[in-house]
């Protein structure tokens, strides 16, 4: 299984974007410059996630783009499938394999599919937002 790159933006970005819940709207610009992103490509990425329903988007000078539902009640697996499409088993068609070998192939990929999807699902957004510990010291503190 391979998550592509505009998942790993579209995580990244609901992240960020729980960072200020009671703030206005973040625009697009300062979540790319943020994240490190190109902005054209987040753009397109929180386009969807808005057509999704994950975020909303606000229009104007002063718009931009907040969670549509708390980190809490989002899954990596809602996320993904917004932006990548439904997790599925892919099996290319092999010459020399005998359609038994295929099909229990593909009955495993689509146990491992399962797995994945379940795995996925149960894992919100809010378990992967790093901690913010005050008490743990900083590498920038630490003296030799």
């Amino acid at each position: 299984m391979k998550i592509s790159r505009a998942s790993t933006y579209a995580v990244l970005a609901a992240i960020q974007l729980s960072e200020s819940p009671a703030s206005p709207p973040v625009p697009c610009s300062q979540l790319a410059q943020l994240g490190d992103m190109p902005e054209r490509f987040l753009l397109q990425v929180l386009r969807t996630l808005v057509n999704e329903g994950l975020l909303k988007s606000t229009r104007g000078v002063d718009g931009g783009y907040r969670l549509a539902k708390p980190l809490s009640q989002i899954s990596l697996l809602e996320i993904i499938e917004a932006i990548d499409g439904p997790i599925q088993p892919e099996l290319p068609q092999i010459g020399g394999l005998t359609p038994q070998s295929q099909r229990k192939m593909t009955e495993v990929l689509g146990d491992i599919a399962s797995d994945a999807r379940r795995r996925l699902g149960g894992l919100t957004l809010s378990q992967l937002k790093p901690a913010t510990n005050s008490a743990a010291p900083s590498k920038a503190r630490r003296t030799g």
